[in-house]
């Protein structure tokens, strides 16, 4: 029988967040997330083209 890769089930994940929790403690979760959630925005517009068209045109425009 052949397993999935990433197959957790609800113990699984409650063992990740707690070790989440203690390893960043409660305080830091909340930026730490602010920041993936950044990264993943950036990743989606690169992957659509918009980020980096944009970044080029505000560059042309700065240096003009």
């Amino acid at each position: 029988m052949i397993y999935p890769l990433f197959a957790f089930g609800t113990s699984e994940i409650v063992v990740i967040v707690l070790i989440i929790v203690v390893l960043f403690g409660a305080k830091k979760i909340p930026e730490l997330m602010r920041g993936v959630g950044k990264g993943v925005k950036e990743f989606k517009d690169a992957v659509n083209g918009n980020g980096i068209v944009e970044e080029k045109e505000d560059k042309e425009q700065k240096e003009e």
